[in-house]
């Protein structure tokens, strides 16, 4: 019930009801007593409440009609209706105050030449009506009504800033989410070109090779593995073209040898010796997972140890990895123990994941427990035919 009452309580309507009790208010407090302050027919001064009190309503959605109306009815009844004689007031309180309401709206929402208008007029009606207007006091009228108009610039400024401010950021976190994704695809796209060159590099060194290394090779089979080797070359440094923007962010080429599936055990290890509460499971060869498709899953498992340290420390955490006709992957982790540590890369990770796996031709689902905690679920393919393969029982009891 609360959230369908929040859903239609908006800012504006409660300014609007706001406004509307206050117009009711006023007029409540005029009518009855503005027989105290003026010499006013009783059929008349339902009506001259109302120019003293329903103005007001016009305070968000057209203040500065609001104002006219209202500092032409108080000039009105300041000239045409005579006071009581111990009454020195043009106009009643409730009118007053009006004006003021009034005057500060324009000055929040009217542009600023009509908000200097409305400084004027208002000031010229007070300081030519109000009590003392042949003194010295006239002038505090404008200073008071001055500082009433600044007020409202303030925090009409205020208000911009902060929208602004608002905007910004918004603009910003999606900057740095697309920043994350397109470096993470960087990254996948470095990867491959250096899986992909060294697979093409062998393939021209055999080609060339091959006329020495087998016994009766005729010229037809050595002019095809030339044309082989030739071709192989080619794809090689059209690959390496495309690819070499990649190299412009300063980064050099990988010299170390990339991860593979087989060194996923190193990994859970290491995250052992750095104090994570981790268990795992094995079922299947590592050894079987081709290059790419374990670079993969390394980085996936990486990155999923990493969130799980990094937003729910202390947690323990369970891994089950299944090698079969596809490959199937599962890190779950419970609530942290103690308070997570803020995220300072916009937490794009699971984004990565999910573009390794596609690039893969897999998939990756990530989605809290029911507990509090966090659960990561990827599926590879096994081979280049795809997710063909039935989706895998990751639930079942694997076999370490």
């Amino acid at each position: 019930m609360k959230q369908k009452t929040r859903a239609w309580m908006t800012p504006r309507l409660m300014v609007d009801i706001g406004t509307a009790v206050v117009a009711l208010i006023f007029f409540t407090v005029a009518w009855p007593t503005l027989h105290i302050t003026h010499v006013v027919p009783a059929a008349a001064q339902p009506g001259v409440a109302a120019l003293a009190a329903f103005p007001v309503l016009f305070a968000r959605v057209n203040p500065a009609l609001g104002w006219a109306i209202s500092a032409g009815s108080a000039l009105l009844i300041a000239l045409a209706i005579p006071h009581q004689p111990d009454n020195d007031l043009p106009f009643q309180v409730i009118h007053i105050l009006s004006l003021l309401i009034l005057l500060f709206a324009v000055g929040l929402r009217a542009p600023i030449q009509l908000a200097a208008v409305a400084w004027a007029g208002t000031a010229l009606l007070f300081a030519t009506t109000m009590p003392g207007a042949d003194s010295g006091a006239a002038w505090g009228w404008p200073i008071g009504l001055a500082a009433v108009v600044l007020v409202a610039l303030l925090v009409r400024w205020l208000v911009a800033s902060r929208a602004q401010l608002v905007q910004q950021e918004e603009a910003n976190e999606l900057e740095r989410a697309r920043r994350a994704i397109l470096e993470e695809k960087a990254r996948i796209a470095r990867d491959l070109h250096d899986v992909v060159a060294h697979h093409m590099s062998l393939v021209v060194v055999q080609a060339q090779t091959a006329p020495y290394r087998v016994d009766g090779v005729t010229p037809a089979a050595r002019a095809e593995f030339e044309s082989i080797g030739s071709t192989a070359r080619e794809a090689l440094n059209e690959i390496r073209g495309m690819l070499g923007v990649l190299r412009s962010d300063g980064q050099l080429p990988e010299t170390a040898p990339q991860p593979k599936a087989a060194d996923l055990l190193g990994l859970f290890e290491g995250a052992r010796r750095a104090g994570v509460d981790i268990d795992w499971s094995v079922l299947g060869e590592l050894d079987a997972v081709p290059e790419t498709t374990g670079l993969a899953l390394y980085r996936i498992a990486q990155e999923s140890l990493s969130n799980a340290s990094r937003h729910a420390p202390g947690a323990p955490v369970r891994v089950e990895l299944i090698c079969a006709a596809e490959i199937g992957l599962r890190i779950e982790n419970g609530p942290g123990a103690t308070p997570a540590r803020p995220s300072s890369n916009g937490g794009h990770g699971i984004a990565g994941m999910q573009a390794r796996a596609l690039a893969a031709g897999g998939e990756v689902v990530a989605s809290t427990r029911p507990d509090g905690g966090f659960e990561v679920r990827a599926r590879l393919p096994l081979s280049a035919a795809g997710l063909g393969a039935p989706d895998l029982a990751l639930g079942a009891p694997p076999v370490s």
